[in-house]
């Protein structure tokens, strides 16, 4: 199935996607549109291995959370082929830079693992963008609750 029908098949059903990546991820991309595409298409988290600087706030300014594998731990490592369910807690209410969340990989066959994984919102700034959902969200509530205010 091409990957936007698969995108919008979710995006019905409700799902959140969330992308399994490598190290570098973003690097060689055309930045801002890929982070813009990977928000269209309904991922809400990238897990990598590690990000390129700019990729990775660009994602922040998308309002989809970049999320960073622990030390020596890999997509092939933890022996993943696309069938997990793949569940994140740990980012609701009070989210500070680079804090710890857990999630948890369930197999196809029912068992499970859980993990820590880094939480790349590496500011005060980049946490206040991605709890608005992005920064033109941010941006626009800013600017509304000032002129609000006036």
């Amino acid at each position: 199935m091409p990957i936007h029908a698969a995108a919008s098949l979710y995006r019905q059903e409700g799902v959140p996607l969330v992308v399994i990546a490598g190290a570098e991820y973003g690097a060689g991309s055309s930045r801002d549109w890929a982070a813009k595409g990977t928000r269209l298409l309904g991922v809400r988290a990238v897990i990598a291995e590690g990000f390129e600087r700019i990729h990775r706030s660009n994602l922040v300014g998308m309002g989809v959370l970049p999320l960073q594998f622990p030390a020596g731990v890999t997509r092939q490592t933890l022996g993943l082929d696309g069938s997990e369910t793949i569940d994140i807690t740990g980012i609701a209410g009070e989210i500070s830079p680079r804090r710890k969340v857990k999630c948890r990989i369930t197999r196809a066959n029912g068992e499970s693992a859980a993990l820590e994984l880094l939480a790349r919102l590496d500011t005060k700034r980049e946490v206040e963008y991605f709890r608005h959902g992005g920064l033109l969200h941010y941006v626009l509530r800013s600017r509304l609750s000032r002129e609000a205010a006036a």
